[in-house]
């Protein structure tokens, strides 16, 4: 397939406060993943992942402005088996008319990530992370 694949690997909810945010979740029955830390909390939820992580860090990630009247909070991930993929989906989106808001790049944790936005400003982060590989349906799992 040449496109982006029709799945989300990882929905990233920004919070404001992490203690309460996986506190909530917790308390819903679901169990963090051994992968979360203090910074970011991943749940499993059958071949996808819930992500938590700071709102404001969100943002920077991703390289956008933060203002509480601005950003909401919320990106999509499209998971790819290898940093080539993840260039040849973003030049896709880009030809289909995202907005690149991030060139892809090798990121702090370990990975490699770029970020788009559709045309109504939805943030896509594109992204190989060597660390939560993808079977071969294409789901993902947090270790």
């Amino acid at each position: 397939m040449s496109g982006l694949e029709p799945r989300v690997s990882i929905v990233t909810l920004g919070v404001d406060d992490m203690k309460r945010a996986r506190s909530f979740y917790e308390r819903l029955g679901w169990s963090a993943a051994g992968s979360s830390n203090d910074n970011v909390t991943f749940f499993n939820m059958g071949g996808m992942i819930l992500g938590l992580y700071g709102r404001q860090a969100l943002a920077e990630d991703a390289e956008v402005e933060f203002s509480e009247s601005s950003f909401t909070g919320v990106s999509l991930a499209h998971n790819c088996e290898s940093e080539e993929r993840v260039d040849a989906v973003m030049a896709v989106a880009e030809a289909a008319g995202a907005k690149v808001v991030k060139q892809p790049e090798k990121v702090f944790w370990g990975g490699y990530s770029g970020y788009f936005s559709d045309p109504d400003g939805h943030l896509w982060e594109i992204a190989h992370n060597p660390f939560f590989p993808l079977d071969e349906d294409g789901r993902i799992t947090a270790p």
